[in-house]
């Protein structure tokens, strides 16, 4: 098992020098630059640069040497742990990212911790008390809760939040608490918005993860170790958590690889209709203004959020499921 990790560990370069081509070269994919734009917006307005001004500030964000050069003077910085200048900002990019980065991670684990609390436990239930009322129910809500955009379902719960209970529905924070340096009043002023972003970013998660538990757990449930435990004289519910349950879970422990990143983004759209301080709506505006240098240096976190997602859901199947630790072994 150890080999296997160390293995793991050793691809962890090789894959992030792949996802950075595959980043830049998506950064790049839109025709024009953030220069382009940038003079587009000047013309719009009356304004204009003149050609010495335009020649000065293409070589100042390197937009005037070729493609690979461009790309290999950032992986270079990237290397030396530069994440490199927002051509729209001009601050750097490590900057305007750990701005963001804390709010980011208090929202990525609540959604987090929301998701799987609610998924495990219904799709247990819904799985042992197959067609009954309570499990057609959770099949509505289920499908309900994949069909609907989250975008959607945070404008229909802010709508009822507001007109119902008068609560702020917008951002993270009152306005009173927004620039406020931390206390434990901010805290609480979190806690209290909070809650709304959590279930619309994390409902189509528990959608999903309930619907893959109830369908392995209902797997489970038709093998014949089930027949001989009920033989030995073992309860129904000491039954089913002691085997089916650890093996039905592992599909949704493989899920972590790509439900990190989804996590931290925030799902881009719910985060800029709920105007959440987070790094999903940073990232839009980068790519809309084409500020490639921070658009992929979000990006790589993203693609590096994911590796290491997809190593812990490894290791967890691994010790989760001995059948997994002998094939590794």
């Amino acid at each position: 098992m150890l080999r296997y990790i160390l293995q793991r560990l050793i691809l962890i370069p090789i894959l992030l020098i792949i996802f950075s081509i595959m980043v830049f070269a998506l950064v790049q994919a839109p025709p024009g630059d953030f220069l382009t734009s940038y003079i587009a917006t000047l013309a719009s307005t009356g304004s204009s640069l003149n050609q010495e001004t335009i020649a000065m500030l293409e070589h100042q964000f390197g937009l005037d040497q070729p493609v690979h050069i461009q790309y290999l003077r950032w992986m270079q910085n990237l290397l030396r742990g530069d994440l490199g200048l927002s051509l729209e900002y001009q601050l750097p990019n490590a900057e305007l990212i750990a701005d963001r980065l804390g709010l980011t991670l208090i929202l990525a684990l609540f959604a987090f911790v929301f998701t799987w609390v609610m998924a495990i436990p219904i799709g247990i239930y819904s799985a042992t008390h197959r067609n009954t009322i309570l499990d057609y129910l959770v099949t509505v809500v289920n499908y309900t809760g994949v069909a609907i955009p989250n975008f959607m379902l945070a404008l229909i719960l802010m709508w009822f939040a507001y007109s119902q209970f008068g609560l702020s529905v917008t951002g993270l924070f009152s306005r009173d608490f927004e620039q406020a340096p931390w206390s434990i009043a901010k805290g609480i002023d979190l806690l209290k918005h909070i809650w709304l972003p959590m279930i619309v970013i994390g409902l189509a998660g528990t959608a999903r993860l309930t619907r893959v538990m109830r369908a392995n757990l209902l797997d489970e449930l038709n093998k014949p170790y089930m027949v001989s435990g009920r033989a030995r004289g073992l309860s129904e519910w000491q039954l089913v958590m002691k085997y089916p349950v650890r093996l039905a879970i592992n599909p949704l422990v493989s899920t972590i690889g790509w439900y990190l990143p989804e996590l931290f983004s925030g799902s881009l759209i719910v985060a800029t209709v709920m105007n959440l301080q987070n790094i999903g709506p940073l990232l839009l505006r980068s790519l809309i203004n084409q500020d490639m240098y921070l658009a992929g240096a979000i990006l790589m976190i993203y693609c590096f959020l994911a590796i290491i997602g997809t190593l812990i859901s490894d290791i967890l199947l691994a010790w989760l499921d001995p059948r997994i630790r002998m094939e590794k072994a």
